[in-house]
């Protein structure tokens, strides 16, 4: 093997590493997709290539681009790396230093003697490589043109130059300055035509040199009206399809007009998000057969031996259901104290309590702990900026932004530094939804707008590590990105925008790429929209909107055994059964509701409560209706009771169960002390124990006539079921002592 052929064999084995599709056998390929996916022998190309870009500093969008020159073999050379930039901002890049970039590293090229050269120059921050170098050569050499130029369907920067240009009738009319490749003859005489200052347009530069007829027809200028090579795809994204599920295993694009696949891509203008949608999935980043290739290059290992200073800071911006299980997550996240600042922003009066108590619990176990409370009167905006500021000036390696409404397993933190992610967050949900923390496209006024792939993603249809343009709610910054003297100024605070906005618009403006994960379910969000804290004890009305916090919190650690099969039901009296439904927490605050609102009924048989004004065997009670209940304990009843009645009344099936009279029961000595013996209104009955014989009343319990059968000293959670009507004739015994509460549903009267 001769030496010049070893580069050509390290490109091989590159590819072979990051395509593996490209292991496939010739007759699994058509001609056109072994152009993209197989490498070229680039270094012994006829004509000579050099390709150059200008990039002043190292951003998300040059890695990317030098990530997918890198893919297709391809060497290129950066320009002006390291030089403060003059030429314009990150919104608008473009700019005469450019071209003056350009201008002197082709003046000072010579002419090869024995070939011709092909010069290729691209932007850098907001373009993608997609093919190898030859298949870009042939095609320029097969359009018999000297120099070409990338197009698109918008005059920009000066519309008035539109009817100066030779044909609008095609399909991209207009030059576009980030795409060129040409011959270098050609290209030394368009950059020596005039002079250019840093501030001045590179776009509007090369548009005069094309507009000259005389320069552009001795020259052979050309435009790329087809996007044969450079696919520019602002204005054209109703042209273009992101192919994800092909058999070659290496997503691609495909411009619909002329049924190709574009060579060079570019995000120009507004079209940058949609890049960096398309960056999820080109260059083999991602790919069916082997998930997401990306992720795996980016992965790093922690070393437990000098791990990485963390600055937790945390954000209570609004009522927050379950505030106590979130506060205690902080405490159990698997990353030691002493590596960890630990900031917190209170703005919500209702939680002060709570968080202050917590607060002075654990603040000690920190390397630093600062809190704001409500009464310093700073908002979210320049809290969020105050602990970004403080991470920043401070040996603080990352900074991990954590809301109220996020609930994340504490393996979390670990997990994100592990990714190797400049600015990444888990993928969390409100439970049974898809509203999630993140978006994955946005409109043209910069709010939420769903993309292609949203819920394949929330779905976890396809596992990666996803460019997205906004996320919130937590996420890992790697703080070296704001020491950077372009990002200092990184605000929380824009416009009218709310501070995750504010942020998320900023670092799209910075050119700062926002990543969410779903590689693992880490966690879900809380939802606080039906968060009343008017009511005692709002946290148990959330069966609906948050059941799995409501589940862990209220339901029995033992309700899911009496699934298990083979499971024997405790059966105290005949068909009667009894099973662990809720914990002793659900009924002290169950009881406590009740008492809060005190309007228990006379126990007289009129009762205005119900549509017929009368009840036969009446009981000092107060209906779930009156205590703003009676959707959640229906919702308790269908989630929960009725498939424990599935388990013991074999074969009946009503769903949802409907019950017409659910209420909380109270018995005293001086008051109501027992109830004389009926039937019940009900298909079946529940009986719900909610305090404790023998040490808050004596006596009580529930005595089946017909079996000489009682149940007593009931245990606080457990629930009674047993069947109505017509078998189950019983009464209340009589209470000596205390106050016994019980909940009573009469379901499927």
């Amino acid at each position: 093997m001769s030496r010049k052929h070893l580069p050509i064999l390290c490109i091989w084995t590159l590819h072979l590493i990051f395509c593996p599709a490209l292991m496939k056998t010739d007759n699994q390929y058509t001609e056109n997709e072994r152009s993209y996916c197989e490498p070229k022998e680039v270094y012994d190309l006829e004509p000579a290539v050099k390709v150059f870009t200008v990039a002043t500093e190292d951003t998300h969008g040059l890695q990317r681009f030098l990530r997918s020159t890198k893919m297709h073999g391809i060497d290129v050379e950066i320009l002006g790396m390291g030089q403060k930039w003059d030429g314009g901002n990150m919104k608008n890049p473009g700019g005469g230093q450019k071209v003056k970039l350009l201008k002197q590293k082709i003046l000072s090229m010579q002419k090869l003697p024995d070939r011709e050269q092909i010069i290729i120059f691209t932007d850098s921050y907001d373009v993608m490589y997609l093919a190898d170098l030859n298949v870009i050569v042939d095609k320029f050499k097969s359009m018999d043109v000297r120099v070409l130029f990338a197009a698109e369907p918008f005059c920009w920067p000066d519309a008035s130059l539109a009817k100066k240009y030779p044909n609008t009738t095609v399909t991209n009319p207009y030059l576009n300055s980030g795409g060129i490749i040409g011959y270098l003859p050609e290209l030394k005489k368009i950059l020596n035509m005039k002079e250019i200052a840093n501030r001045d347009d590179d776009q509007l530069f090369f548009t005069e040199a094309y507009l000259n007829e005389d320069l552009r027809l001795t020259y052979h200028l050309a435009l790329d009206h087809k996007s044969e090579i450079f696919q520019n795809l602002h204005g054209a994204l109703s042209d273009i399809k992101l192919i994800t599920n092909s058999t070659t295993e290496c997503p691609y694009l495909v411009n619909l007009l002329n049924n190709a696949r574009p060579l060079i891509v570019h995000g120009n203008g507004p079209s940058k998000i949609t890049l960096n949608h398309f960056s999820n999935y080109l260059n083999h980043a991602w790919s069916v057969t082997d998930g997401c290739t990306l992720c795996e290059e980016k992965r790093i290992e922690l070393n437990e031996d000098k791990l990485p200073t963390v600055m937790i800071a945390v954000f209570v911006e609004q009522t927050t259901p379950f505030m106590e299980e979130f506060l205690q997550q902080l405490v159990d996240i698997d990353y030691p104290k002493n590596k960890i600042h630990f900031y917190l922003h209170n703005s919500v009066e209702y939680h002060g309590t709570d968080i202050d108590d917590f607060f002075r619990a654990h603040s000690v176990d920190y390397l630093s702990a600062k809190c704001i409370k409500p009464s310093d009167f700073i908002s979210e905006g320049e809290a969020r900026n105050i602990a970004k500021g403080r991470c920043v000036n401070t040996e603080c390696d990352y900074l991990l932004s954590i809301d109220s409404l996020s609930r994340v397993d504490p393996s979390t933190l670990r997990y994100l530094i592990t990714t190797g992610y400049d600015v990444v967050a888990p993928l969390l949900l409100r439970t049974g939804q898809s509203w999630s923390n993140f978006w994955g496209a946005i409109n043209s006024a910069g709010y939420y707008a769903r993309s292609t792939d949203y819920m394949d993603i929330v779905n976890r249809k396809i596992i990666g590590i996803w460019n997205v343009p906004f996320i919130a709610n937590i996420y890992l910054i790697n703080m070296e990105l704001f020491r950077k003297e372009s990002l200092k100024e990184v605000s929380y605070l824009k416009d009218e925008l709310d501070a995750d906005m504010a942020f998320c618009s900023e670092l799209r403006d910075h050119g700062v790429m926002m990543h969410v994960s779903n590689e693992k379910v880490l966690g879900h969000l809380i939802n606080p929209e039906s968060y009343d804290v008017s009511r005692k004890n709002p946290d148990i009305y959330q069966v609906m909107d948050n059941q799995e916090d409501w589940e862990q919190r209220y339901l029995h650690a033992e309700y899911f055994d009496s699934f298990d099969d083979g499971r024997n039901h405790s059966m105290p009296c005949p068909d009667v059964y009894w099973f662990p439904m809720v914990t002793l927490r659900f009924c002290k605050e169950w009881i406590e509701i009740m008492e809060a609102f005190g309007q228990w009924s006379d126990g007289s048989n009129q009762d205005k409560r119900l549509e017929s004004g009368y009840e036969a065997v009446p009981t000092r009670d107060i209906h779930m209706s009156q205590v703003g209940l009676d959707k959640q304990w229906l919702y308790i009843l269908k989630s929960y009771v009725r498939p424990l009645q599935e388990r013991v009344f074999i074969g009946y099936y009503h769903n949802p169960p409907v019950s017409l009279m659910n209420f909380v029961v109270r018995y005293r000595p001086d008051e109501q002390p027992s109830l004389r013996p009926h039937h019940d209104s009900s298909t079946y009955t529940i009986n719900l124990a909610l305090n404790t014989p023998n040490v808050d009343y004596e006596g009580g319990g529930c005595h089946f006539i017909r079996y000489n059968c009682s149940v007593k000293n009931t245990k606080p959670g457990w629930l009674l079921m047993h069947p109505g009507r017509l078998t189950h004739f019983h009464e209340g015994l009589r209470v000596t002592n205390g106050t016994r509460y019980i909940m009573i549903s009469f379901v499927d009267p």
